[in-house]
């Protein structure tokens, strides 16, 4: 939190939402008897408490992590898996607490790393081309509209297809992830909805949320999120469902070490 400066950002990076860090912040300045956090507009700025804290807790996350190496030691090297943006926050959480590398990678860049043994397994979003790999889903949601809190949208409580009309559809390069962009803007078409026009949103997230915010009568479609500070996100009827899964090579080494994971 203090190297973010945001609670959406640090839950971000941790594998949680939002929400779930707000409470444990706020547990632990009840433990301790002292405000860690300044809580403003612009985010979360540590207090004299919080900063005296902070060199104490990274020897502690130090020891904590020697401690998981001198164990992995004992196992073999940690496994390297791919993720894409957008990946299910708990799958995250226990990918983490598994203590395995994590890559930030499109599904296209992860595909060819596992078929060329140059990536342990890969996180991403169905379909793609995974023929000759293992497969297991490790999520399943629906998905619905993110939007600018200012757009007219914002202020209903759910979103139809027909009220995207007319709407543009933010999404990323096809390159990235060719199988899962065709499905989406297949099942698009097939609720009733073409979109004015696709806009191919920069692959940074901070980018990302900044057109949402600003670049007029877009939307995203993504599955449920803690949004991001200007944004919110709105169920949408008759959605279709977003399948996250695990991949890799069946013949690898550590095939069964993969599996586990989930």
């Amino acid at each position: 939190m203090v190297e973010e400066g945001h609670l959406t950002r640090a839950a971000e990076r941790l594998g949680l939402r939002a929400s779930s860090l707000s409470q444990q912040i706020i547990a632990l300045e009840r433990e301790l008897d002292a405000a860690l956090f300044v809580r403003t507009q612009a985010g979360m700025t540590p207090t004299a408490a919080a900063l005296a804290l902070l060199p104490h807790a990274r020897r502690i996350l130090e020891e904590a992590e020697l401690g998981a190496r001198a164990v992995r030691d004992t196992m073999g090297r940690p496994l390297r898996v791919g993720v894409t943006p957008g990946a299910p926050p708990a799958v995250l959480a226990t990918l983490y607490a598994e203590a395995v590398e994590i890559d930030d990678l499109p599904a296209a860049r992860q595909l060819d790393l596992l078929r060329r043994g140059a990536l342990d397994a890969g996180l991403l979003a169905l379909p793609e081309d995974v023929d000759g790999l293992r497969v297991a889903v490790v999520s399943e949601r629906p998905l619905g509209v993110l939007v600018s809190d200012a757009h007219s949208l914002a202020r209903l409580d759910e979103v139809g297809w027909e009220d995207l009309t007319g709407l543009d559809l933010l999404l990323y390069e096809r390159k990235l992830a060719p199988g899962y962009h065709d499905r989406l803007l297949a099942d698009c078409a097939a609720a009733g909805w073409r979109p004015a026009h696709v806009r191919t949103g920069p692959p940074r997230r901070s980018l990302f949320v900044a057109e949402l915010r600003h670049g007029g009568d877009v939307v995203a479609l993504r599955p449920r999120e803690e949004p991001a500070e200007g944004l919110r996100w709105l169920p949408l009827r008759e959605a279709p469902v977003v399948r996250h899964a695990l991949v890799w090579d069946p013949a690898h080494e550590s095939s069964e070490r993969i599996a586990a994971l989930v």
